[in-house]
């Protein structure tokens, strides 16, 4: 198997593949040692790049954080906004479909890792700062659609998204949930930009 030879191709491939690690097996799954295995790396180079598992864990907020951004972007640094609510709602509602569906297990890591850093102060300001980029996209969003509070409406948001996402993944029900159906993520998505447009203050 190749791998990248450049530092920073490596340190993503690192990152990917201990994100992939979490959503198999937990936390309890990501050592230095097995993502040299998963990667086809030579003993020693994650441990190399990423001295500590904080370290580690720190990087995949970060790879997380820009995988969650692109998605959100479309592929494009300088997106425009969409021209009204609908298109908004659409575009959420896909991006939540993508990622109930081919991008799950990714969100099922983020929640691992996100969980993490409650126990683990020194992770605390690393997700932080990974959490603040969707956020801004979304404030950014939600003011262009009217908001005159965007910050806290994002902030809502990105709240309510997250719960939907963990109670679909990771709930009570999770398992016995239908296949995620794009048409009722978009009744549910209207509802949640509808709350933080049109409610109170």
């Amino acid at each position: 198997m190749s791998t990248p030879s450049h530092p920073a191709d490596r340190r993503t491939l690192i990152a990917d593949t201990a994100i992939g690690l979490v959503a198999a097996a937990g936390l309890r799954g990501l050592t230095h040692r097995a993502v040299d295995g998963a990667a086809g790396l030579p003993a020693g180079s994650t441990s190399y790049y990423f001295r500590t598992r904080t370290a580690l864990i720190g990087a995949c907020y970060r790879r997380l954080a820009e995988l969650d951004l692109a998605d959100f972007d479309g592929g494009d640094p300088h997106p425009a906004a969409p021209p009204d609510r609908e298109a908004a709602v659409a575009a959420l509602a896909g991006l939540l479909h993508r990622w109930l569906t081919t991008g799950r297990e990714r969100q099922l890591a983020r929640f691992e890792l996100s969980l993490e850093a409650a126990r683990s102060p020194e992770l605390e300001p690393e997700l932080h700062r990974a959490g603040q980029g969707a956020r801004s996209r979304a404030a950014d969003l939600l003011a262009a659609l009217g908001s005159q509070r965007p910050a806290e409406a994002a902030e809502l948001l990105a709240a309510w998204t997250d719960g939907l996402l963990y109670d679909r993944l990771a709930g009570a029900l999770a398992r016995s949930r239908p296949t995620p159906d794009p048409a009722e993520l978009a009744s549910v998505v209207r509802r949640m930009v509808d709350a933080v447009l049109d409610g109170p203050g």
